[in-house]
């Protein structure tokens, strides 16, 4: 599927300077193939048959300061790649990468001090500890004033209405209560730039809503550089002033959300009718789009 540029961005800060850049970035995997049966396995130990998998193919972006990210696709599109190459917890296969004038691989303390990433389905802070008693060891970790730190600490929970919460162990709170909890201890350090895979996933209504207001109030006040990937739309299209769209591996769409909406059926050849669609309709039939592709496209067994 070709790409195609939405045009139109709207940002919230103009002619502000490129903190995120890549330039035909990829990621491949090395897996190991094995039939099945015991023969095979033993087989296979001293004669193993190898496949490469492109997580993430030829991918040129530039993400500009005070901007806010909706980076969509399907699972297995290549999303959590990216955003862990741009955080450094991986190493790219070929092409290059810099996030504030840093390689994010190198993972060097200056470079990690102004970014944040937090993973929806992966608990960051202590499991069997109080938030607060967590929050004190992050503030130890990034050397913050502890005075300044722990008043951050409860304006924060206060937003999310969740200060109630702060001295129970992370493992006796509710999935929303503890997404609040990590949204605060990402945000201790007040990073410049902020990667958020999936934060609403698996939450009532309710905590949706607050999260996005909260992550909405904070980006106004503190200008934080954020790329939010959901599979929630209300998110992307609440929050974001712009929209990348990844298809197995390689961004087909770069521009607003309303343009997306728009062209999407003459530029992506969906099936778009109603003048009255709206941007998660329009993503379902992408996703469907794409998955009737993948099924198409798989080798058949012979």
């Amino acid at each position: 599927m070709r790409a195609f540029d939405g045009g139109g961005v709207s940002l919230r800060k103009q002619s502000m300077s490129i903190v995120i850049q890549t330039r035909d970035l990829t990621r491949v995997y090395k897996t190991y193939r094995r039939n099945e049966g015991g023969w095979n396995a033993l087989k296979g130990f001293f004669n193993r048959q190898t496949e490469l998998k492109a997580a993430l193919k030829s991918t040129s972006i530039s993400i500009e300061a005070g901007q806010i990210v909706g980076l969509v696709g399907a699972n297995g599109a290549g999303k959590t790649t990216l955003l862990k190459i741009l955080s450094g917890l991986i190493y790219p296969s070929t092409g290059e990468v810099e996030v504030l004038g840093f390689k994010p691989f190198e993972r060097k303390s200056e470079f990690l001090r102004q970014i944040s990433i937090l993973l929806g389905q992966k608990a960051q802070l202590w499991w069997d500890l109080p938030a607060a008693d967590s929050f004190n060891l992050l503030t130890s970790i990034y050397s913050l004033d502890p005075n300044q730190a722990k008043s951050d600490w409860l304006t924060l929970a206060d937003k999310l209405n969740c200060r109630e919460q702060l001295h129970v162990q992370l493992r006796r709170l509710s999935l929303g209560e503890r997404m609040k909890m990590e949204i605060i201890g990402s945000l201790l350090h007040r990073p410049k730039i902020l990667y958020l895979d999936e934060p609403t996933i698996g939450l009532d209504v309710l905590a949706q809503k607050t999260i996005r207001t909260f992550l909405n109030e904070y980006v106004q006040q503190h200008q934080p550089t954020i790329i939010l990937t959901s599979h929630y739309m209300d998110d992307i299209s609440s929050l974001a002033d712009r929209l990348l769209l990844i298809s197995q591996g390689s961004i087909c769409y770069d521009g607003t959300v309303d343009n997306f909406v728009l062209h999407a059926e003459t530029k992506l050849n969906l099936d778009v009718k109603s003048e009255e669609t709206d941007f998660e309709e329009v993503i379902h039939k992408f996703f469907e789009k794409e998955s009737r592709g993948r099924q198409t496209s798989r080798p058949q067994p012979t």
